[in-house]
């Protein structure tokens, strides 16, 4: 178990490196090209194995205990330590980063991006992977910064260099952002190890602030909070995201949407809420307001791009349902209750599998028709994804449903406990408030249902007969002529490829598991939340 988690740190670096090197003679196959993309596949199939065994071999009686530790001496003077492990809280986490690393990986190896040598995509990708999985393994708070910023280079190249119109401002934008908020975050973590004596994160979560005053936990909370809500993305610092998100490669939306914006939650679970409780009580009203006004706001923003004649691009409108979705995540931290954590965990592994899932359709929509703009994908399919290619467009409506939280699938249990937790928040915490934030969280609800629905009715069913005719009597006319509707928009496009099938049917699979089962994924956090917030008393 050691050696697993071990190798799931280290194994993408060592793979990184790897593709780096000429390829044998013997495994070049058509090209060298093709070698490097099979040899990313290998690596994070053999990485997606390891956490599979990991998760088997996973003490499930035990969830709130750290397994698989592995705690080395690295700077004594600051007592800071290679220390690993895996709970409750980070197992489906480490499991979900494998996952989509290797569908990223397989999709790739089909389709590979347009952009430059092959070599450094597959190594970056790997590298990616590296600085996620350590961020859910590492146990130390120095560690945990530089694997949290391990990422950062990464996927800056893979926008600059592999993405779309406007991939370096949007690049620059995201790094920025990102390091702005990282050199706060890297002050409050100093201000917490020294002040308390310690780095290691299960030490601190124990003492449950009790070496720390609360004028120190306050300042902590603020600094290392920012950093975290730039990643996660909260309103207001969420601005970079759409500009990413709309420039990145598929599989560069795929891994921010569905790991990236993870770790900034995550951090929240895993330090501020067990090491700065009273600081997070401080804070707790204006993080759930801001994520409130975050999921109004970003179904607001999705309403007005889904809306016709808005030249609403696909990739920028789930970018910003990205913002609403990761907004009820918040409001669950925020309540700092068992159900809330535990809705705000759960909806991060359910926002992984089906954000992931709606940039990989969204990405192939793009790659059929050579445009992501709705308007221009409803004027032009005429019978739309339903009769061009019906596999593609019912799977895409499976993912809008499960987005909007259609109960029985993964994205209904996540928001209803964060919810739920909101109505009822931790004791200190003021009641009135957060059933203003409840409704206002409920109403937000509706917003996603709106814009999805109207997104699913435009993309996959077209304008309608009336308004194509319509649009064939107006061009006739121009031309003197009868009017008659383009012939192209009704021919077939290219339904789902068999490799598309394969990078795909996992996440949709899962979809249904989670929303099915929810015990699951509840039963391996709930221990661990209990334990994180009762700290050293239980």
């Amino acid at each position: 178990m050691q050696f697993l988690l071990a190798f799931l740190v280290v194994g993408p670096l060592l793979g990184a490196g790897a593709a780096l090197l000429p390829a044998p003679p013997g495994l070049k196959g058509r090209s060298p090209d093709q070698a490097v993309l099979r040899h990313g596949v290998t690596v994070t199939a053999a990485l997606l194995i390891a956490a599979v065994v990991l998760a088997l071999g996973f003490d499930h009686d035990q969830p709130s205990r750290m397994q698989a530790t592995t705690d080395i001496s690295w700077i004594p003077a600051l007592d800071v330590r290679i220390h690993l492990g895996v709970d409750g809280i980070s197992l489906p986490l480490l499991v979900l980063t494998a996952l989509l690393t290797f569908l990223c990986a397989l999709y790739s190896y089909f389709s590979p991006p347009t952009g430059p040598s092959p070599k450094a995509f597959t190594a970056l990708l790997l590298v990616l992977e590296a600085g996620t999985l350590a961020s859910f393994a590492v146990l130390d708070l120095l560690l945990f910064f530089l694997a949290f910023e391990m990422v950062l280079i990464p996927m800056y190249f893979l926008i600059a260099r592999w993405g779309g119109a406007r991939r370096q401002a949007a690049a620059w934008r995201f790094i920025l952002y990102t390091l702005l908020g990282s050199v706060v975050m890297l002050l409050g973590l100093l201000l917490v190890g020294l002040r308390a004596g310690t780095f290691d994160m299960v030490a601190l979560a124990t003492d449950n602030g009790r070496s720390l005053t609360v004028t120190v936990q306050v300042i902590a909370v603020l600094a290392i909070g920012i950093g975290l809500a730039v990643k996660a993305p909260m309103w207001p610092l969420h601005s970079w995201l759409p500009d990413a998100h709309t420039a990145a490669p598929t599989v560069g939306s795929v891994l921010l949407a569905g790991v990236l914006l993870k770790m900034g939650t995550y951090g929240f679970v895993r330090i501020v809420v067990p090491v700065a409780p009273d600081g997070m009580r401080v804070f707790a009203p204006y993080l759930a307001a801001l994520a409130v006004i975050g999921i109004i706001y970003g179904s607001l923003a999705c309403l007005a791009l889904a809306r016709t004649g808005a030249k609403g691009d696909l990739k920028r409108l789930i970018a910003y349902s990205s913002v609403g979705h990761m907004g009820f995540v918040l409001l669950g931290i925020a309540s700092m209750t068992p159900t809330g954590i535990n809705g705000a965990l759960f909806a991060n592994i359910a926002h992984g599998l089906i954000t992931g899932l709606l940039f990989f359709l969204v990405g192939a929509v793009k790659e059929r028709y050579g445009t992501a703009d709705l308007d221009t994908l409803a004027g032009a399919t005429g019978a739309a994804l339903y009769g061009r290619a019906p596999r593609l467009g019912g799977l895409f409506a499976f993912a809008a449903v499960a987005s909007l939280g259609l109960p029985g699938l993964a994205g209904f249990w996540g928001e209803m406990l964060a919810l739920f937790g909101a109505f009822r928040p931790a004791e200190g915490l003021s009641r009135p408030a957060f059933l203003t934030f409840t409704a206002i969280g409920a109403f937000g609800t509706l917003l996603t249902a709106a814009y999805l629905l109207v997104v699913v009715r435009r993309l996959c069913m077209g304008r309608g007969p009336t308004a194509i005719a319509e649009t064939g009597t107006r061009t006739a006319k121009a031309h003197g002529g009868a009017g008659t509707p383009s012939r192209t928009e009704g021919t077939p496009l290219a339904d789902i490829r068999p490799y598309e099938a394969a990078a795909w049917a996992p996440l949709a699979v899962l979809t249904v598991v989670a929303g099915l089962w929810p015990a699951v994924l509840l039963g391996l956090t709930d221990p661990a939340v209990q334990q994180l917030l009762a700290g050293g008393n239980q």
